[in-house]
């Protein structure tokens, strides 16, 4: 059984989705699971995370990776933007 899901995540800084991006794309590089492929592809606002896997729970597996990476890296941004000055 074949397996797909596309996320497609809205940012509002540019530099946000850049810095977001460039933290994850390292992982790319060396799959979550040998059971999955992921894509991560950016434009002006948005990142588009594309898993195809062999089976629901790869699909799973890969897709709560990424999500946990991406939301990872979205609460540092948010604590450094907290404490930076303005």
């Amino acid at each position: 059984m074949r397996a797909s899901a596309c996320v497609r995540l809205k940012f509002s800084s540019r530099r946000n989705l850049e810095t977001v991006f460039e933290a994850v794309k390292p992982e790319l590089h060396k799959q979550a699971t040998s059971r999955s492929k992921t894509t991560l592809e950016k434009d002006t606002s948005s990142l588009t995370l594309k898993i195809e896997a062999q089976d629901t729970i790869a699909l799973r597996a890969t897709l709560n990776s990424y999500l946990r990476w991406i939301n990872s890296v979205i609460e540092v941004l948010q604590i450094v933007n907290e404490r930076s000055p303005k």
